[in-house]
């Protein structure tokens, strides 16, 4: 008795560890995947954090240095950790409205709604270097043809990405011009609303604003969500458009004998993936820049995880 029951644990045994190599073997492109493109990165990413490495010599311990470095003594850390806040929420806030405003508006349109929904989209596939160049020379302070229509009526024109003032707004401005992706998930998730739910509501004598509120909204919540977490952690890896707007701005495009310093004008435009490159890439100092991008990997957990848990209120419930 003894023995058959022992043979039948020593099958069930075999059996789930042939279940989990199996899952194992399924899983595993995913496991390497993380391990390689994730884990290791990470891992890598704390350690350095805690030396002193210049990419030639062997990395040697510094302990808390680096990180005492970054938050006391690095005077970039802080503009630039103000300016990746600010378009984490402002800028991400646009898009998002703008996105669903858009969306809102193409799915009524009864005739040439294809046309309109083409033109609002092109921008989205405009090369972001190319964009941001064109951006920059509209908004010229001196040869645009925005300031110039803004001065042939009146309205005082503002430097746009030469003043400190007004060079975060006009990035701004830049990404919702490119809405055109958010417009396209807003606008799948908006024909998706049952009609009878709007019917209902509209013999119930609800307002126009109630139906978006009460009805809109609840059942387009979880795209809500997907589009402002992916937001916030684009907002986090922001460098390619600040930092060419900087650069054409500026009249600094890296040639021979030019310096350039990121941030330009005062570091208005300076977002933390900068100041990682520029200490990376530039001042061979990688244990500071392990230490940013950390703090920049909290970040995003952190916002991430705070719009998860504040679902329900931030943009009602879809259940």
């Amino acid at each position: 008795m003894s023995d058959t029951l022992a043979g039948r644990q020593a099958a069930l045994r075999s059996k789930r560890v042939r279940n989990a190599l199996r899952t194992a073997a399924f899983m595993s492109p995913w496991l390497i995947g993380f391990s390689v493109f994730f884990a290791y990165p990470l891992v890598s990413t704390v350690y350095f954090s805690f030396m002193k490495y210049d990419g030639l010599n062997p990395p040697t311990w510094r302990g808390l240095e680096n990180w005492d470095y970054v938050f006391s003594d690095l005077p970039k850390f802080w503009p630039a950790m103000q300016n990746t806040l600010w378009l984490a929420v402002v800028m991400v806030t646009c898009r998002v409205a703008f996105g669903l405003g858009i969306g809102l508006l193409v799915t009524r349109i009864k005739t040439g709604a294809g046309i309109f929904r083409t033109l609002f989209y092109l921008p989205y596939l405009a090369p972001p270097v190319a964009a941001t160049l064109a951006f920059v020379f509209l908004l010229n302070p001196g040869t645009g043809p925005v300031n110039s229509l803004l001065e042939a009526v009146g309205i005082p024109a503002p430097s746009w990405f030469n003043d400190t003032a007004w060079a975060k707004p006009a990035l701004t401005v830049l990404a919702v011009w490119g809405v055109g992706d958010l417009m396209v998930i807003f606008m799948a998730a908006l024909l998706d609303v049952p009609k009878e739910q709007y019917e209902a509501a509209e013999l119930d004598g609800a307002s126009p604003w109630q139906r978006f509120r009460y009805v809109t909204l609840p059942s387009i919540s979880p795209i809500i969500l997907f589009a402002v977490v992916t937001g916030i952690i684009g907002a986090m890896q922001y460098y390619t458009q600040p930092i060419v707007a900087a650069k054409v701005a500026s009249g600094v495009m890296g040639g021979s004998g030019q310096t350039f310093e990121p941030g330009y004008p005062d570091d208005s435009t300076l977002t933390l993936p900068q100041l990682v490159y520029d200490l990376g890439f530039g001042r061979f100092d990688y244990g500071a820049a392990s230490v940013v991008a950390l703090v920049l990997f909290a970040l995003s957990m952190a916002f991430t995880a705070l719009l998860m848990r504040r679902r329900g209120g931030l943009i009602g419930s879809g259940d």
